[in-house]
């Protein structure tokens, strides 16, 4: 007999609500940050499923991110939205100088990161059977300032592959 049995299947769904309790986590940041702004240097990155059922992003984003992206929420960003009961939450951020209305569904959330305290979050994406990850290119196209935004520096879409888990090198 050995110790190394498989564990027993279980009849309770505490994979599910794990991340739903961490998810939480992630939308009471995002509403702190809609009802009173950003503290101090805090900033929140956030990356998402683009081709998540109910995510509205503008074409020229999601023929430039067809599958993931990632935004900041820092200095530049306007009516930041928190809809519990349609479960999404939505943002206007400028991209050219052009605003552009994101729509995202909790489900679609895979990464919160506020870097000013080490803080961050992976979900898989929930809903519809979607493909596995794939790395996007790195974003070059910055947001601009919004009207009435702090002038602290530019929001930006970025590439976030240095916090991806890297897969373990055999020795």
């Amino acid at each position: 007999m050995t110790d190394e049995a498989a564990p027993p299947e279980s009849l309770m769904p505490y994979d599910a609500w794990a991340e739903e309790a961490l998810r939480e986590v992630a939308l009471r940041a995002l509403e702190h940050a809609a009802a009173h702004g950003l503290p101090g240097e805090h900033h929140f990155y956030l990356t998402f499923r683009t081709d998540h059922p109910g995510t509205t992003v503008p074409g020229h984003l999601k023929a430039r991110y067809p599958q993931e992206i990632t935004i900041v929420l820092q200095h530049q960003f306007e009516d930041l939205l928190i809809d519990r009961v349609a479960q999404r939450f939505s943002v206007t951020l400028f991209f050219g100088g052009v605003p552009s209305r994101l729509v995202v569904p909790f489900g679609a959330l895979t990464m919160f990161h506020d870097p000013q305290v080490r803080f961050g979050l992976r979900f898989p994406a929930t809903g519809a059977d979607l493909p596995a990850f794939e790395d996007d290119a790195p974003a070059d196209e910055a947001p601009e300032a919004s009207p009435g935004a702090e002038a602290q520096g530019p929001a930006q879409v970025v590439s976030l592959d240095a916090f991806r888990r890297k897969p373990a090198k055999d020795a």
